[in-house]
């Protein structure tokens, strides 16, 4: 589907950006990508790695500039739509910043997308916008609804639009992996809560759940992949054995566990081999057989959260993987 395409992406100079473009450019050689960003030194930085790549195009823009975006998607087939503002504890000092870019964004994006005709359009989601208790939740929630909710002009465009949703991704920056690395060195690492649990994801597995989705959708579903979770404590000993750790409290607008599905959802949520997918209550698109396809309905109540999860990786897991990946932790 993507091969010979024009795909752009918004925020693509973040961690998701930095391996989505070489990953899809190996696997589809598209047409062109177009990294659709606000950062100017983020992008030249990124840009020195495709000097003689004529695929890979960047564009200095913001999601809150509609104008712009729709400039931008002249001639564009897909996109994918990862610019937000994602720290918790920024997202709460900053709270209209959050919102004009998270929410308003995403309608800049999806009315611009409606008028040029994009053909499929998928969203990154996160955990924090089931059952959300901080601002960066809450904005991506609505953001989810929105997308979700835009499919209901199908009777007037033929954009669809999608959702990936996924959590913890392992040594992306600012992430607890490099945290953890850059305080080794001082014997002790700092705990929230003992208890605190986390879904763990490459951003490897994240592209290829965007990969899934284009191929996938019909318009509207929140495809969420099925990762192993892990226990801080555990995050904390396969980054650093020794150290002695510092139990500090938990962050304004931080849970204890994660959750990707919750109760609310489960009537509407449908398993897979490797993911769910949580179908639109809305229009009974719940019920669609286009939707639905193979997928088996959970049981009443399901949820999928860190500390419910038939799935665990273990501290050497762990080990091995840091070993394996040192020179990509905390860089993208």
């Amino acid at each position: 589907m993507l091969k010979n395409s024009t795909i752009l992406l918004t925020g693509g100079t973040g961690s998701f950006g930095n391996t989505f473009v070489p990953m899809t450019l190996g696997k589809y050689d598209p047409k062109q990508i177009i990294i659709f960003s606000r950062d100017e030194m983020k992008q030249w930085d990124m840009s020195k790695k495709y000097l003689n790549d004529y695929r890979v195009k960047f564009i200095i823009g913001d999601v809150r500039d509609k104008d712009r975006i729709s400039r931008a998607l002249d001639g564009v087939d897909y996109v994918v739509h990862a610019a937000a503002t994602k720290i918790v504890p920024t997202a709460e000092y900053n709270p209209f910043e959050c919102i004009k870019t998270n929410i308003d964004g995403a309608m800049n994006l999806i009315d611009a997308c409606i008028d040029r005709k994009i053909k499929k359009v998928v969203a990154l989601s996160t955990d924090k916008a089931s059952n959300p208790i901080n601002l960066y939740g809450a904005t991506k929630l609505a953001s989810d609804k929105l997308f979700v909710a835009a499919n209901s002009f199908a009777n007037t465009h033929n954009t669809t639009f999608s959702v990936v949703r996924y959590g913890n991704v392992m040594g992306s920056r600012g992430s607890v992996i490099p945290f953890f690395s850059q305080l080794a060195s001082t014997g002790i690492l700092p705990i929230t809560d003992e208890r605190m649990t986390r879904f763990m994801i490459t951003l490897e597995e994240g592209v290829q759940l965007v990969w899934r989705a284009f191929e996938d959708m019909s318009g509207g579903e929140i495809y969420v992949k099925k990762i192993p979770s892990m226990n801080i404590v555990d995050i904390a000993r396969a980054v650093s054995p020794e150290a002695k750790h510092e139990i500090i409290g938990i962050r304004p607008g931080e849970k204890i566990h994660e959750q990707m599905i919750g109760s609310e959802d489960a009537p509407h949520t449908f398993e897979y081999e490797s993911y769910y997918k949580i179908l639109p209550a809305i229009h009974n698109w719940s019920s669609d057989e286009r939707r639905i396809k193979e997928g088996k309905k959970v049981e009443d109540g399901f949820t999928y959260t860190s500390d419910n999860n038939k799935e665990w990786m273990s501290i050497d897991d762990l080990k091995s993987w840091i070993d394996a990946n040192k020179h990509k932790i905390g860089a993208i």
